[in-house]
């Protein structure tokens, strides 16, 4: 570091989150190659276009070393832990995204962790959906804010809509903006 503290250069690295605690605001990421434990912000997150990231997921960021250690400084990519680091399904939905609906834009109603679910409204639906604390974590992610933006694949259940896949706010615009194949 140099000796007037002026940050490093930037670099990009891939790793895996140690955890991440949204009521925190931040956590930490291991990179792939060793090193010291790299600081992930919520801001930084939140650029990215997400409030939360589930503990094991693969993550690419580029990061720089500051007078406080390294720091994420922008997320490039984020991918749902190894099916060997989810726990055990309790979640009894048929989880096959054939037969979902396309990824639609949607906006969080509310979430409760504690409890394992929630429910988010699709724009242009009055029905809610159900969201399902372990449809997060196959989706990357382990926590939802009320009025986040995200992206939803969503299917008929038993008792209603029911999401099978949460994704960024920016990856269901992007879809829900292009041209059908």
């Amino acid at each position: 570091m140099d000796e007037d503290d002026t940050p490093g250069e930037r670099q990009a690295l891939s790793g895996v989150v140690k955890w991440f605690d949204s009521a925190k605001g931040f956590g930490f990421v291991v990179s792939d190659s060793g090193g010291p434990d790299i600081l992930l912000h919520a801001n930084v997150l939140r650029n990215f276009g997400l409030g939360a990231v589930a503990d094991r997921a693969a993550i690419e960021v580029v990061v720089q070393e500051t007078p406080r250690g390294m720091q994420a400084v922008e997320v490039l990519s984020i991918a749902p832990p190894a099916a060997e680091d989810v726990p055990v399904q309790t979640f009894q939905e048929d989880l096959d995204l054939g037969r979902a609906d396309p990824l639609e834009p949607a906006r969080v109603k509310w979430f409760d962790k504690s409890k394992g679910f929630g429910f988010a409204n699709v724009f242009g639906k009055t029905e809610d959906v159900f969201i399902h604390v372990e449809v997060l974590r196959r989706s990357g992610l382990a926590d939802l804010e009320p009025g986040e933006a995200i992206g939803l694949r969503v299917a008929q259940g038993e008792r209603g809509r029911v999401a099978l896949l949460v994704t960024s706010w920016d990856a269901g615009i992007c879809e829900k903006e292009s041209p059908d194949p």
